[in-house]
């Protein structure tokens, strides 16, 4: 378990950061932008979560739990992508959990005759904006992986998560029949 006496260090305050390994890096590095993004995305999935309940926040839950395994996960150096006592790293099984939710919520759904527009629900449109920071996420992973080693199931991890996300967003839109439906060109003549 984590133990923080002192929430300040002063160790970042010349523009470095430090790496689960002890070594330091700059604030600027790919790898720390990909650590934020993915730290937004699990603060939007908390604020979503003030508006689901049921199986939804449990599942929302076990997923904001994971993407702080999948932040320690990126500032894990090495190319040794095995967990260990002391690494944190996304396995498998987890992405699999992912597919298995997402397609036992999908089971329900109408097929889609449209793209969605993010809304519908206040928890499917706080989703949606979750969704969309983790897509962010996801590029900046890619980015931070053409410079540095990083687990590619954590890469997969995020982009199954968007997945997730949408679908989710769909099923707390009462299966679907409240998506908001996007119009192509409907406002054209206005």
């Amino acid at each position: 378990m984590v133990k923080l006496n002192k929430i300040y260090t002063r160790t970042g305050d010349g523009g470095e950061t430090g790496l689960v390994d002890g070594s330091r890096a700059p604030k600027h590095d790919a790898r720390f932008a990909a650590i934020g993004d993915v730290d937004e995305a699990n603060s939007a999935i908390g604020v979503a979560r003030l508006h689901v309940g049921g199986e939804a926040d449990a599942m929302l839950g076990r997923i904001q739990n994971e993407l702080f395994d999948l932040g320690a996960d990126l500032a894990t150096p090495g190319e040794d992508f095995a967990p260990t006592g002391m690494s944190l790293r996304i396995v498998a099984s987890q992405i699999e959990r992912l597919e298995r939710e997402i397609d036992a919520m999908n089971e329900g759904l109408a097929p889609l005759r449209s793209f969605i527009l993010p809304g519908g629900d206040p928890g499917a449109a706080h989703l949606h904006l979750a969704r969309a920071t983790v897509r962010r996420a996801e590029r900046s992973a890619v980015a931070a992986a053409s410079v540095h080693a990083l687990n590619p199931l954590a890469l997969r991890y995020l982009n199954r998560l968007s997945d997730h996300l949408f679908t989710l967003c769909r099923v707390l839109n009462d299966g679907g029949t409240r998506d908001v439906l996007w119009r192509p060109g409907a406002t054209r003549g206005d």
